[in-house]
This record gives C-alpha cells, sequence and structure tokens, in this order.
C-alpha cells in the first residue's frame, strides 16, 4: 500500500483530535479563574466542575465520531471500554487540575489515540497559554504550526523531577540547571520536545491519561519517554499506572536512564 494511503486515516485522526481538543479547551476557559465547584477523588486529588464538563464533552463528541473505539480517562474509569476496532481514546480532561483551580496557566487538556499499546496521534491544547501542541505517528510534531525537534543541551542541562532522583545523577553545579517545578505532567514532556527543558525525570504512580499525547509528541520531535527497563511505556494496558519514568534525547537520557534502572525495586 502506498504511504499516502497509510497516511490518510491518521490525517483523518489528527484532525478529530484538534477539534474536539479545541472545543475542550474554549469549555475548560469557561470555569478557568472563575471559582469552579471543586471537590478531592480518592488518594487526595482535586476535581473541577470543569474537568467533568470537559470530560463529558470529549467522550460524546469523540465516541459519536468513532464509536467502535475503546474509551479510558482520568474522570471516567469506570467508563472504561474495549471498542471493536483496537483503537481507543486515551483522554485527561485537564491535565494540571491544580494549576487550573489557582488561576495559573500551565494546564491542558490531552487527548489521544492508542493502537496496539502505543499512541498514534495526540494533541496538548493549553488554551490558556494559547499554545497547542500535537504529533502524528511518523509524521512528526508541531506546536502552533512550527516544527518541534529536541535540542542537545547548550550549557547547563535543564533538569526537572523529584530533587532525591536530580541529585542521583552527580552533576556539577555548572553541568546543571534545576528548572521549576511543572504541575502539567503532560505539559513538561512537551516542554522538553520544544526544547525548553532538556530532560526531566517522572514520579512513579503517573497514568496513561497524564502521558500518552505528550509521549508520541516527545518522540516524533526525536526524544524518548521511558521506563526503567528502558522501553517506551505502553497504554490501554491492564493497569494504566507506571512507574518511575525518564524523558529526553541523546547521552543525558542516557544517563538519567541509568538513574532510574539503579533505583531499589
Amino acid at each position: 500500500m502506498p504511504v499516502n494511503d497509510l497516511a490518510k486515516p491518521l490525517e483523518g485522526e489528527i484532525a478529530l483530535l484538534s477539534d474536539a481538543a479545541a472545543r475542550a479547551g474554549d469549555i475548560a476557559m469557561r470555569y478557568y479563574r472563575r471559582d469552579p465547584s471543586v471537590w478531592m477523588k480518592v488518594g487526595d486529588s482535586p476535581v473541577s466542575e470543569a474537568d467533568i464538563a470537559v470530560d463529558t464533552f470529549l467522550r460524546e463528541a469523540l465516541l459519536k465520531a468513532r464509536p467502535d473505539y475503546g474509551w479510558l480517562s482520568e474522570e471516567t474509569l469506570d467508563a472504561r471500554t474495549n471498542g471493536q476496532s483496537g483503537r481507543a481514546f486515551v483522554v485527561d480532561p485537564i491535565d494540571g487540575t491544580r494549576a487550573f483551580i489557582e488561576g495559573r496557566k500551565t494546564w491542558c487538556v490531552s487527548v489521544a489515540i492508542v493502537e496496539d499499546g502505543r499512541p498514534i496521534a495526540g494533541v496538548l491544547d493549553c488554551p490558556a497559554r494559547e499554545e497547542r501542541f500535537w504529533a502524528v505517528r511518523g509524521r512528526g510534531a508541531w506546536k502552533n504550526g512550527e516544527v518541534l525537534g529536541v535540542l542537545p543541551p547548550r550549557g547547563p542541562a535543564r533538569i526537572t523531577g523529584p530533587k532525591e532522583l536530580v541529585d542521583r545523577l552527580g552533576m556539577a553545579p555548572g553541568e546543571i540547571d534545576r528548572a521549576p517545578y511543572v504541575p502539567s505532567l503532560a505539559y513538561r514532556i512537551a516542554m522538553v520536545a520544544s526544547g525548553r527543558l532538556d530532560a526531566s525525570f517522572v514520579r512513579p504512580n503517573s497514568h496513561d491519561w497524564d502521558l500518552a499525547a505528550a509521549d508520541l509528541i516527545l518522540a516524533e520531535a526525536g526524544g524518548s519517554l521511558l521506563t526503567r527497563e528502558g522501553r517506551p511505556p505502553l497504554y490501554f494496558d491492564t493497569d494504566p499506572r507506571h512507574g518511575t519514568l525518564v524523558a529526553g534525547s541523546g547521552e543525558l537520557l542516557s544517563r538519567l536512564s541509568l538513574t532510574i534502572a539503579a533505583l531499589d525495586h
């Protein structure tokens, strides 16, 4: 089959995700900095009425367009479906809910389509920052229409993540620039893809919906998100939780990978 014939279905997928994410971002902005109702989920994690409104919209819009796809979302775990096509939507209606509630700008709508455990199309819509990231498997990654590509460190490596993991790197003060904490994990990984960060550690217990879209964006920008075993994470599997991960590229990523591989199990 010609390459163009293979690409057309993915072009349709990214068009669907882009439109849905933009409309979802508009819904979220109706609540942003307007004191939305907030309550706590199990595990002391906040959720707002904006999360639920966005999740409801995305589930209805995406599954109407692709009724044979599976579904997995942070806010509707009990509504997970496997579908019939082998593809599934993996959604975080608002990644960075704490930042959203506090009126900070670093949050985004994260939507991805996963096939055989890996993302094939993904969008991060970040309306408070007027930024949109997207990627298609084998076709590259973009931010606001500009092609993304990871960059080698240009001086001290700009790294973020838990202090105890960054300390384990053993890098001299002049080798490292410790970046501030970024509340949205998806956005943090996108920052690596766009060259604003060189690398990041990811704490254990991230979830499919935090990672799937951003993982593809980073991969298509020339970087990688890796497990302790040095492999890309699998999504829409039996357990949506993940262990310690690293994001980056080149020799720096190798150094971070060795660091987490040496952790006690």
